[in-house]
């Protein structure tokens, strides 16, 4: 049995936190290590963020796209889940302070941290934004749009003054990247052709779906061809795009978008959604404070080639969280760094006297549903767009879902959706009872 470095002979102490792509696939990779692992969440389940604007939409639920940590770990007997906030960080004493829901407080001892908190949305300096524009990072999130989209039908259904069910059917979409461009897909698509039928002083399809941002194209990380075809799509369908513009002030009845040129502009609108931007966990300052690391403009920790935190050979940061090369802040990033610390990690424990090996990401390439029977999917050199790209878009998610109950189930609501224009996962709900009295802000 390997020693650490206090010489008890115990099985060294590996504490993850952050239970999302990173979080999870380093359990995995420890699976059988001989180690005793903490995976540390401020949630109970893995959140497959990438379909969150799906479950936002009532295309899916949340239990499609979550599955409990404790259920998806339950075979690993080494791997202890705890639930709480990582909230201190001792490197002397190597011990995290973790924050209980109810406030109080415990500490969790390591040999070896890794850090998978992951990134929140970010609103550029101006947090109030928050309160009319919910982010896309969690199911909160997701459950909080959905509440807005499908209330704001409803509420322009009773309204007889035009120009105000005119601002309730305005849905304003921040960001134009990919979860902004599914996010605003998604929403025409509802009104086009789910829900149609279902009302009876409003026809669903004059919502206006309007996407910002302050790039002059969509999707510019999938390149110049595809963004242009995206931009094509968007165009047929009716999204309204209005780029090179920053969103500088959201209030409860709209937007307000400042040109490069100075220009304000307003638009009404009851329904303003953001993706434009994201920024690091609260824990990554933390965790900065701590060993003395910079972050750079989004917070992130600048890591080593292994992804270890300079000087701290036994702390690593993976998942969009760490800044190294470029690396995207995509779910593959995350998955393939929470996979390479574990097996570092692993050599380490059967062979201390072993060099560390550098992180090498393998891309798996990027795509984007923008609306039914069209998709963008750029894989190296490979570019696809339209029903193929479609096609291979649902392929990968089905495939990167955990758990074959959450794929057998995505999988059969997509083809509900598309045989018969239902969309099941509609249930609103109004989150802390002391706020039912404004149910749709």
């Amino acid at each position: 049995m390997a020693e650490v470095a206090d010489g008890t002979g115990r099985r060294p102490r590996v504490v993850i936190v952050g239970g999302g792509f990173g979080g999870v696939y380093a359990a995995r990779r420890l699976a059988r290590a001989n180690v005793e692992v903490t995976l540390l969440d401020r949630g109970t389940s893995n959140v497959f963020q990438p379909l969150l604007y799906q479950c936002a939409t009532g295309l899916l639920s949340e239990g499609q796209i979550s599955i409990p940590l404790r259920t998806l770990l339950r075979r690993h007997r080494h791997v202890r889940v705890v639930l709480g906030e990582a909230d201190g960080l001792d490197v002397a004493s190597r011990a995290v302070t973790v924050k209980r829901p109810d406030g109080s407080t415990f500490e969790v001892g390591y040999d070896y941290l890794i850090v998978a908190a992951g990134m929140r949305s970010s609103y550029f300096g101006h947090p109030e934004f928050a309160r009319f524009a919910p982010g896309m990072k969690t199911l909160d999130d997701a459950l909080s749009i959905r509440r807005r989209v499908f209330g704001a039908f409803e509420m322009a259904e009773t309204i007889r003054d035009r120009e105000q069910r005119r601002e309730w059917l305005t849905f304003a979409v921040a960001g134009a990247g990919p979860t902004g461009v599914e996010l605003a897909g998604q929403i025409r698509e509802l009104a086009t052709h789910t829900i149609g039928r279902e009302f009876r002083s409003i026809d669903p399809a004059e919502a206006r779906v309007l996407l910002f941002d302050g790039a002059d194209a969509v999707l510019g990380s999938f390149g110049r061809s595809l963004s242009a075809k995206a931009q094509k799509t968007l165009d047929a369908r009716t999204i309204e795009t209005r780029l090179g513009v920053l969103v500088t002030d959201v209030d409860a009845t709209g937007l307000v978008t400042t040109a490069k040129d100075g220009t304000k502009t307003r638009y009404p609108a009851r329904t303003v959604l953001w993706t434009a931007g994201v920024e690091a966990a609260p824990f990554l300052a933390v965790v900065a404070e701590a060993t003395g690391a910079s972050r750079d403009r989004q917070g992130r920790i600048p890591v080593e080639a292994d992804l270890s935190v300079p000087g701290h050979p036994d702390i690593w940061v993976v998942g969009d969280a760490a800044s190294r090369d470029g690396l995207p802040g995509v779910a593959e990033v995350a998955m393939q760094g929470g996979l390479h610390v574990g097996g570092v990690i692993k050599r380490r424990v059967a062979n201390p006297a072993g060099a560390p090996t550098p992180f090498r990401y393998r891309d798996l390439g990027s795509a984007a549903y923008i609306c039914r029977g069209h998709a963008v999917l750029k894989l190296g050199r490979l570019e696809l767009s339209g029903f193929l790209g479609w096609l291979l878009w649902g392929a990968i998610h089905i495939a990167f879902l955990a758990g074959v109950r959450n794929r057998f189930a995505t999988l059969a609501s997509w083809l509900l959706t598309l045989g018969l224009n239902r969309r099941a996962e509609r249930a609103i709900t109004y989150g802390d009872p002391a706020a039912a009295d404004q149910p749709y802000s």
